[in-house]
């Protein structure tokens, strides 16, 4: 239960509203961790309950510590987008709807006069993009220094959209803060690592190993397809099928995007769509419009593949392979979500078999082969077969092998 937290009656009020009754296992990591004032390193999958686990720590902080003066937030959370920054905003309204903290949001996309009351009155917690924040900490419409405590959400992709430098002057202005955490659905390769030791102090590293209730059962298979036309076919066959409730097609280009929707259109098949140009009304009325049932098909690019928050996705489909297997990994959390069960279908052209060897790879398991009969691939699948693992010798079987090639270099020489 949360009470064992020892948090605050207003918030353990408002979990209670929101139906959160028992902490996920990530929340049980952190909350004590980062109720004791450690910075957290923190790796969870998606739809575990990340969000909930930075935002009580950080609420729960803003009421240990009451505010002396009027001035600028003293909890601010980075994040890599638009949509993901309104989500965790929504949330934390959401768990602090009992108490006094004022929550707001910067973030591309929209109007700078929208902002005004946010850099001109007191707001406690801020949720904010890093390009737009950074425009008016230059501009000296807003002072870092206040900030007491520092999260990022979803760190690694920040880093992989080309945010190091302005996250890294952001860390520089906001040197008086006491604690920083740092979030990921995956904390993987070198960049996430090296960023981490530069701005975490003796971190606590995290790591939740979910319950079978709230792992995602996520089925996945990919379909072969001869060219841009038959992966079309297969596309609209597939989101015509009654099992598809509720679907995220991914596409690589936004160019991709505008073709799917004019033509999944053609095809009887309504859908909103979503790409990183949008202004920000509109892409939250394409948000807005699968959420609530007006169309069941949103075609996105990958901007929406981290932080996109619609409940009961069936399906995710990539139309287009992502370029990298994290990415892949990202795209189909969009599914299969809080114990869900999810599907995730690729439609795979030759030119893709690369990038399909490096996810099963990084997957340890092989995407199973499926087809519709009246679809059926004309060109076999080019086979890449995955790489085994090198097996370490043993000191015997290596003193072994230099006794064998000794005798044979002197049988040579004889």
């Amino acid at each position: 239960m949360f009470a064992q937290f020892d948090l605050d009656h207003e918030l353990i009020g408002a979990l209670d509203d929101i139906g959160f009754k028992k902490p996920t296992s990530i929340q049980e990591l952190v909350l004590p961790e980062a109720m004791a004032g450690k910075d957290v390193l923190a790796s969870a999958p998606t739809g575990t309950g990340k969000t909930a686990a930075f935002l009580l720590p950080a609420a729960q902080h803003l009421l240990d510590y009451p505010r002396t003066k009027p001035g600028f937030p003293r909890v601010l959370v980075l994040t890599p987008t638009r949509e993901l920054a309104l989500q965790v905003a929504e949330q934390a309204e959401l768990i602090t709807k009992n108490t006094n903290i004022k929550t707001g949001v910067i973030t591309g996309g929209v109007n700078y006069g929208s902002h005004k009351e946010i850099l001109t009155s007191t707001t406690d917690m801020l949720i904010a993009t890093p390009g737009r924040l950074l425009e008016y900490i230059d501009n000296e419409q807003f002072d870092a220094r206040e900030i007491e405590l520092l999260i990022f959400d979803e760190a690694d992709r920040m880093l992989d959209m080309g945010f190091a430098d302005t996250i890294n002057r952001i860390v520089d202005e906001s040197a008086n803060r006491k604690q920083s955490m740092l979030f990921s659905a995956t904390l993987e390769g070198a960049g996430v690592i090296k960023f981490a030791k530069e701005v975490l102090n003796e971190p606590v590293y995290l790591e939740a190993n979910p319950s079978r209730k709230e792992k995602a059962k996520i089925h996945q298979w990919l379909h072969l397809a001869d060219n841009k036309a038959h992966k079309f076919a297969l596309l609209a066959n597939i989101l015509k099928q009654e099992e598809v409730t509720r679907a995220v097609v991914f596409a690589n280009k936004r160019e991709t995007v505008q073709f799917l929707s004019g033509k999944l259109f053609g095809e009887e098949i309504p859908c909103a769509w979503l790409e990183g140009n949008m202004p920000q009304d509109k892409r939250n009325n394409s948000v807005d419009r699968v959420r609530d049932g007006r169309v069941n098909v949103l075609v996105a690019t990958d901007v929406a593949a981290r932080g996109l928050d619609i409940d009961d996705i069936s399906h995710v489909i990539n139309f287009d392979m992502p370029r990298k297997a994290d990415i892949y990994l990202h795209r189909i959390g969009r599914t299969g979500r809080a114990g869900n069960k999810g599907t995730a279908i690729s439609l795979v052209e030759a030119h893709d078999m690369l990038v399909i060897g490096k996810i099963e790879r990084y997957l340890k398991e092989r995407l199973p082969r499926r087809v519709i009969d009246e679809l059926r691939p004309q060109h076999k699948e080019a086979r890449i077969p995955l790489k085994k693992p090198k097996v370490k010798k043993s000191a015997a079987q290596k003193k072994a092998k230099a006794k064998k090639i000794k005798k044979k270099s002197a049988k040579k020489t004889k």
